[in-house]
Parts: C-alpha cells; structure tokens; sequence
C-alpha cells in the first residue's frame, strides 16, 4: 500500500523561531515502493511528510513503514493505522517536544488503541484470530539528527559510502524450528520501542523494508542494488522486483532516502538572518513604535528595557520589551532574546505571562505582552512581612499552575525568583522573564551560535547548575522551594551560603535551617515538605510539583512518623545546640553552689 504525502504547514514569519537563525534545509529524495507478492492481501503499509517551514525545521522528515501481522484478523488495519497516525499526530506535538518524547507519547496511544481494538475482536465469537497487530519502525529527520523508532522486525538501514548498516534489531524469538514475534504493536498494553540516535551526513541513504525484503535478500544485494540504481524510486522497485525475483513469499516494501542537504550554515550567514531586524531606539514618551505608543519606561537593565504601551488602533494597554544596544552585535544575545517571545507564543496559561501575536508588520526587534497592573513578588513579600500560612498556600499553588505549563511542554524556566513572579491587584500570579528558559525541542537543533545559558539568580538556582550540569524539573522545584521558604520565614533556606557554593564539596555541606526557627507557626511537617523542595541533591527532591504542593497542605505520613524519630536523629545540629545550652546552664548552676 503507497502512501506519499507532502503535507504542508502555513508558514507564519511571526511566528517561528526558525525565520531567523537558519536559511539552509534539510532535504531528501525519496523513493517507496510495494507489492502485494504471492499473498491474497497487501498488509504492508507506509508513507513519508515532508513539510513546509517553520514545521520542517521545528518538526523535521517523517518516514514510517509498518508490516501487519497475518495471522491477526485486522493486521492491513493496523498498519494502515499505525502508520498514518503516527505521521499526522507527531506534526501535531509541541515544538518544544523532543523527537522521542512526541513519539513514545503517540506510539504509546496508538498501541493502546490497538490493544483496546484486538480485544473487541477477541471478544467477538465469530473471530477466532488474534486482533489488530503490526511491526513499526519509524525514522524522523530533524536537523542533522536521525532518530529512530523500532518495534518488531521491519528493519532501518544505512548506506555510508558501501558500508551497509542495519540500525534495528529484530524483535523475533525462535521456538525449535520456527520463529515468532515477541514484540509489536497492538500485542501487549505495555509498549517497549527501542530508540536509536544516529548523526546525519549529506550523501547517507536510509532503507526501510519489510521482512518480505530483508528475508530473502542478502545484505550485500541490497547494498549492490543500492549502487546501481542511483536514484531512490529505482532503487525501491529494484529492491522489491529482487525480492519476488528470490522468491519472496510475503507482502514487500521498500523505502529508499538519500540524504541531499542538511540544515547547516555559517556562522556569519546565521548572524546576518539574525540581524535582519534592527534593534529599536530609545523610547520616549509620546513616541509610537509600530502602532504603538509608548507611555512610560517600567524598567530598564544593561539587557533590556521594559516600556507601558498603548495599542493606538485597539486602545490596549500593553508592554513592549526591546533588546539592549549593548548588544547590537551579539548573534547569541539576539537569539536568545528571539526565543523569549517564541516561548511566551506557545505557553497559554493563566498563571504566565501572555505574548501577543503581531498582527502588522514589524520594522524593528522586540515583542509585545499584556499588561499587568500590578508589583512584583519581591515587593509584595516587602509589605506582607508575616503573610498567613494558608495566604502562601494559595499562592504557591498558582504559581505551580504556571510552572507545569512550562514543564508539560518540555521546558524548563530556570530563573524562578520573587522579580519573575507578578501578582496584580486581586491576587493572581504571573510568571515572567523567559530569557533563560531551556527548551528541550530547540536543543535538537543545530545552530552555528552557540546558545546562551543562563543560570539564574544565585541563592534561587539550583546547586546542579553551579556544577554545571544539566537541569531538570526538579531544579525549578528547588526555586519554587526557595520561595516557598521565603514567603513564609522572610528567610533563604541555607542563608547566604549558597551565594558562595561552587564545589561539589560545598555544596554537600550545606546546612538547611529549618523553617520553624524563624517561624514557630509551621508545622514540622510542612518543613520536611520545603526541606525536601530544597535539597541539594536533586535526586532527593520532590520529582513533580504536585507532591510537592500536596505535602504543604496535608500532613505527608512520612514527616508524621520522621516526627517521632529521636531528636538527634531528626535534627543533629539542633540537639547538639540544646544539650550544649543545657550544659552550659548545668555549669553556671554547679559554679554558683560552689561559690556559695
């Protein structure tokens, strides 16, 4: 069965990240070809996209094949289902997805529909075959990345010069003399893939074949074949004639790709698509930008100002945000700034801060947000001293709300401090400032420019990053630990040690001041909760934020039992602190009786 799509995405300049940093492509020829062969029904499936931009640099190429089991009552169904799920569902992921995260969450789903509809075909007494069962693999193209997805025993391979290389392994089990699939899709409700990564080079020929290929077709024919049919649509046909030449007794498919050109610049060329944009002037009151007009400055830094704006055809209050000048020749500085809006386009939540969509040509580099009438979390902790429990509950919760739309798109905020939070007149949260932003999407792309990586406001960061290694959820969880410590004791939880922490060695010997010290109202349980936010070893923290909310609002039954554990378990430094005050007390009582 032929399936050749070319699936096109509109592409809106405003809209994409990929407008500025990248003017080469990835492209490919591509050939596919399949016959039904001596079998009553062709249950091989396949098919390809190759988008348009921004999708083919944010997304990439999508090549899929799939081979459906025989002996099921649905196996040219499930393939077919397999298949063209797959190739539309992954355009439909978040950018910010990596590749395998977009495809393990779709392969997943599809698999449980698949299980679910074997299931009603079992149920049914009128069949007496197994229900709707498939082979997959998977290659996606994106950027000079191949990543492959594998379940069965179709088969990926790779031709480099005349080396031909398979790539999967065949997921058959042999009982005496014959042999049986043990994984595949549809089979079992728990899915394995196996997933491979493999770097793309100009030249590289990918082939995807069924086993009515691989099954009777030596590797050095394929590659032989391969050689003298330079062109992808012979080569498949090749391929396949070969295979019912040999006397192939399946279904048979073939996909050949030949790598033409890959997404790679130059540095000077990325930096000039980079600036393509002027940086704006310095803005006044009374000036208008684009058809806005700037009422006041709310903020400036050597990075960037902050300007209140009104919308002069809508009346809209707004903020425009423009890049410093002192960075007017920094391609990692602008890119970074681009990514700022790029994230703000595709977080919508409550609790962040909305990025609005330009609706009219842009002659200069900023972007622009809402406006909220409001102050910061640093100045609202400066005027509410001692806030209420249950009041810091209440807000930690809302910014946990904006936090998880950041990390259910694979992103990681990274600067989570009390200046990045906003809270407007009647209490609501805003997240701001996503210059540091880490998206695990993006960082599959490859760029010439080295991308910035900011680590944040010390005291707020995470130790992982001041030993330079990566983050992950449970960093922005020690931010949100940290706050949560401060709203309620006006304190940091390790003092200003960590200010000074740049060693592993350091780092582990931190000492958290329990909460209850500078504030008798919190239960002990709740400090094991922010304790627990906060440790230094991310491994020890909470690993999503709703345990971590949870345990501020109910007694977590392990704190409870921890609770009764001797003090000098529980707590070592301060029961050394006490039974030293109590010697001293001791002390100062036997000296005076000796005196007297």
């Amino acid at each position: 069965m032929l399936l050749r799509w070319k699936r096109s995405f509109p592409a809106n300049p405003e809209n994409s990240f990929s407008r500025y940093i990248m003017t080469a492509r990835l492209s490919i020829t591509l050939g596919q070809h399949s016959e039904q062969g001596l079998k009553d029904e062709n249950q091989d499936f396949h098919g390809a996209i190759v988008p348009d931009e921004p999708q083919l640099k944010n997304k990439g190429i999508a090549i899929a094949i799939a081979d459906g089991v025989s002996s099921s009552i649905a196996g040219r169904e499930a393939a077919e289902s397999c298949v063209g799920s797959f190739l539309t569902d992954y355009y439909s992921t978040p950018d910010s997805w990596t590749t395998k995260t977009s495809a393990h969450k779709i392969l997943t789903a599809i698999n449980s529909w698949l299980y679910s509809k074997g299931l009603q075909h079992e149920a049914d007494p009128r069949q007496h075959n197994r229900g709707m069962i498939t082979t997959f693999s998977a290659l996606i193209l994106k950027s000079t990345t191949g990543h492959i997805f594998h379940v069965g025993d179709s088969r990926v391979y790779r031709l480099q010069g005349k080396d031909l290389e398979c790539l999967t392994t065949d997921h058959r089990r042999w009982v005496g003399d014959k042999d049986y699939l043990n994984r595949a899709m549809g089979i079992d409700i728990h899915l394995e893939i196996d997933y491979r990564k493999t770097e793309l080079e100009a030249g590289d020929v990918y082939v995807l074949t069924t086993d009515g290929v691989h099954d009777f077709i030596p590797d050095k024919e394929i590659t032989r074949l391969l050689g003298e049919n330079r062109q992808p649509e012979h080569a498949a046909k090749a391929i396949v004639q070969f295979a019912l030449d040999q006397g192939s007794t399946d279904n048979i498919t073939c996909q050949v790709l030949r790598i033409d050109s890959l997404p790679v610049q130059s540095a000077d060329e990325a930096h000039q698509e980079l600036t393509r944009l002027p940086f704006p002037p310095d803005l006044e009151p009374g000036m208008v930008l684009d058809g806005y007009r700037i009422l006041r400055e709310i903020h400036a830094s050597n990075r960037t100002q902050v300007y209140k704006a009104e919308d002069i055809e809508t009346g809209q209050l707004v903020v425009i945000k423009t890049p410093s000048v002192n960075f007017e020749d920094d391609a990692t500085y602008i890119e970074s700034f681009i990514r700022e809006e790029w994230v703000g386009k595709r977080i919508h939540n409550s609790r962040v801060l909305t990025v609005y969509d330009k609706d009219r040509p842009r002659q200069f580099l900023y972007y622009v947000t809402e406006y909220v009438d409001g102050q910061t979390l640093r100045q609202w902790m400066d005027q509410h001293s001692k806030p209420d429990i249950k009041e810091v509950r209440l807000l930690v919760e809302q910014i946990v709300t904006g936090l998880r739309a950041f990390h259910r798109l694979e992103m990681l905020h990274q600067d989570l401090k009390p200046e990045n939070i906003m809270i407007d007149a009647s209490g609501r949260i805003r997240i701001i400032d996503f210059g540091s932003t880490k998206i695990a999407g993006i960082a599959e792309i490859h760029s010439p420019i080295e991308r910035l990586n900011l680590l944040g406001t010390r005291n707020y960061t995470a130790p992982e990053y001041l030993l330079g290694q990566p983050g992950s959820n449970r960093s922005d969880i020690f931010s949100l630990g940290t706050i949560s410590y401060e709203l309620l004791t006006g304190k940091l939880p390790y003092g200003n040690t960590l200010e000074h922490a740049n060693t592993a060695k350091a780092i582990a010997n931190l000492v958290y001041q329990p909460s209850t010290q500078h504030n008798p109202m919190i239960p002990l349980w709740m400090d094991r909760a922010l304790q627990k936010a906060v440790h230094p070893d991310p491994q020890q923290r909470y690993d999503t934020l709703s345990e971590f909310v949870h345990d501020l609002s109910h007694p977590n039954p392990e704190f409870m039992q921890e609770q009764q554990r001797p003090l000098l378990e529980r707590d070592p430094t301060r029961f050394w602190r006490l039974l030293a005050i109590a010697m001293l007390i001791t002390n100062l009582i036997l000296v005076y009786f000796l005196l007297r």
